[in-house]
């Protein structure tokens, strides 16, 4: 009989080790967390970090690590800055490097891309042209018959 009630306090025992104590919470550590400021000229700009965002001059506070911050304002290129942690050691606090994180914004450039036009607008003549486009122009899924078997 006794071996029985051993059996069962140590099944008890063990049940209680394996949950998690509710108590022991602080004993858990979490990433360390810093102020990171953002400027830009022109102000105003939006910089998206790591999930959150905010428009200069603002401040975030981060959990402290390597992260990307995306500057973006109308009629302005895009531009982003890689930010790197630091510290973090035994006897040094982490922290961000640069901080503050800075960005010259440049006016936007027109694309590079030259601009062409689509296929079903080259095969519409203009409005305020009385000429019809010339077929050999136009795709031919896009021709009436008249101009397909004029090919």
């Amino acid at each position: 009989m006794s071996r029985v009630v051993a059996f069962v306090a140590c099944g008890f025992t063990l049940a209680a080790c394996s949950g998690t104590a509710p108590g022991l919470d602080f004993l858990k550590s979490s990433p360390p967390t810093a102020a990171l400021r953002f400027e830009s000229v022109p102000p105003g700009a939006e910089v998206k970090v790591a999930g959150q965002s905010c428009r200069t001059p603002c401040e975030l506070t981060l959990p402290v690590a390597d992260v990307s911050a995306t500057f973006a304002l109308k009629s302005y290129q895009r531009q982003t800055i890689v930010v790197h942690s630091e510290g973090g050691g035994v006897f040094s606090t982490a922290q961000f490097a640069p901080n503050p994180v800075h960005a010259d914004l440049q006016r936007g450039v027109a694309s590079a891309q030259p601009r062409t036009r689509s296929k079903t607008a080259a095969a519409k003549p203009r409005a305020n042209s009385t000429e019809a486009p010339d077929p050999s122009d136009v795709p031919e899924e896009t021709l009436l018959p008249s101009y397909a078997n004029a090919r």
